[in-house]
């Protein structure tokens, strides 16, 4: 008989697999309105706009497509919340964290359902928004929430007679705008430090992809709290960016060429490919070129494409129209500008927006493929000879989100690690990312960091408070 955490009693492991989660099938879409201050609204202005399933193209549903007016609202209601005396106020630090892991119990008691809604507005395989998007929310609620009680200010030795200290205090107003590619995950990854130092919240989700955010709001509403409807209004405004990434990948010849070979190609083509840490310039020595780019070529070609609802598919369709059309226009490029093309390069025919996971090889930096975002499953694979020529190579473009080093050389690691001009650098290792580290990028790819304790000061002023004591004789 196994015992509860699956030993059994002779000490023999139970190897029996656990059955993978299911999605919900015919699912009914419930909430399509605006949130504000803890209720559903229509749009003041009647208008709705259509979201579709792009794996078959059809229509999911309508959704109240909110405008200045509704904007308004919400920002009042944000506003309203966070006056002194209001109960949200009054709620102390501890009480704040109890909320939000009350929000990551009901996430997870409804893991099923926002995964399947995920998978129905973006495409992305069901199993993938399971446990890597909903993971990814729980924890990073879970991390905020035992972060709430414990922001504090400092004591600051002055002069004689004079006590002076800081306080941590919420900054006001948040306006949140969340992207179409992880549109929960990224939603949870604002809402909660937000949240956590006392703030309210005003969110836009993208249009291409609402319905996780408005299911969340469903579950917000059950523990009494705000999610609101766009952005806040100011003439001087604190502002956090995480923008694009034309990520580099860099593979010496004295890798470990299997997992080097598999962390390029999940880098590159999970979610697929529209995630802004893409590996998306894959920077290759020239000892291990040719043979890291065949490798490459079979993973690509035995990359499981499909319905995203079945657990055997790695990769779903773009999420809309424009996207898969701007794709296939750089795949174009790439062919007309002399790269090699390996594989894949051209949609699938007979279904919905899925594009074949795409290699090129001898590409070079000037190329379009190598300077521009392409935020779709295309593997652009480029040769250098030495690490001060890929350093600068890899320095060259505006972005600067994202790099990977892949050596057994310690020295050339951190040597790659300090020179490169990446807000993350990962070794060994791609996509590692830790609700409990910051995360954000440098150039234009971005301001302010994202998750860890780093995320907090972006929704905190620091305020210096200054005692001048009686210093006359008692």
């Amino acid at each position: 008989m196994a015992t509860a955490n699956g030993a059994v009693e002779n000490g023999q492991p139970d190897r029996k697999q656990p059955a993978l989660p299911r999605p919900i099938r015919n699912l009914e879409v419930k909430f399509t309105k605006i949130f504000i201050n803890n209720e559903w609204h229509e749009s003041k202005s009647g208008k709705k706009f259509a979201t579709y399933n792009p794996s078959t193209l059809e229509k999911i549903c309508e959704v109240e497509e909110g405008d200045k007016p509704d904007v308004d609202k919400a920002v009042e209601a944000a506003r309203d919340a966070f006056q002194r005396g209001s109960p949200w106020r009054r709620l102390d630090a501890l009480s704040r964290g109890r909320l939000l892991h009350q929000l990551a119990d009901l996430v997870e008691r409804d893991r099923a359902v926002l995964a399947t809604l995920e998978t129905m507005d973006t495409g992305k395989p069901f199993l993938h928004a399971f446990f890597i998007d909903l993971e990814g929310c729980i924890k990073t609620l879970r991390y905020f929430a035992g972060w709430a009680d414990k922001i504090q200010g400092r004591t600051i030795p002055t002069d004689d007679n004079v006590v002076c200290f800081t306080r941590h205090e919420p900054i006001g107003v948040c306006g949140a705008i969340t992207p179409w590619n992880f549109p929960l995950l990224m939603l949870v990854w604002k809402l909660a430090p937000a949240l956590c130092c006392g703030n309210t919240v005003v969110v836009k989700p993208a249009e291409q992809t609402p319905l996780t955010a408005l299911y969340l709001g469903s579950l917000v509403k059950e523990v009494g709290k705000l999610v609101k409807e766009a952005a806040s209004r100011s003439n001087l405004k604190r502002v956090t960016l995480e923008l694009g990434g034309k990520n580099p990948c860099i593979v010496c010849a004295d890798a470990d060429l299997d997992l080097a070979v598999e962390c390029a190609h999940q880098g590159v083509f999970f979610n697929q490919g529209q995630c802004c840490t893409a590996a998306s310039r894959v920077f290759v020595e020239e000892p291990v070129y040719t043979e890291f780019v065949r490798r490459s070529v079979e993973y690509a070609q035995k990359r499981p494409i499909g319905d995203p609802f079945d657990a055997r598919t790695e990769q779903g369709p773009q999420i809309d129209q424009k996207q898969f059309n701007k794709i296939l226009n750089l795949i174009e490029s790439g062919k007309k500008e002399g790269a090699r093309l390996e594989c894949g390069g051209s949609a699938l025919e007979d279904r919905g927006l899925f594009i074949k996971p795409t290699v090129f090889s001898e590409v070079t930096d000037t190329m379009r493929i190598a300077k521009e975002e392409i935020f779709g499953p295309v593997q652009p694979i480029l040769k250098f000879k030495n690490i001060e020529e890929v350093i600068k190579r890899a320095n060259s473009l505006e972005y600067g989100l994202t790099a990977a080093v892949f050596t057994k050389n310690l020295d050339k690691a951190l040597k790659l690690a300090s020179a490169l001009e990446s807000g993350t650098v990962w070794i060994n290792c791609y996509n590692a990312i830790y609700a409990q580290a910051p995360f954000g990028g440098f150039k234009m790819s971005g301001n302010g960091r994202e998750l860890g304790e780093y995320a907090l000061a972006e929704y905190m002023e620091v305020k210096t408070v200054t005692i001048k004591l009686d210093d006359r004789n008692p």
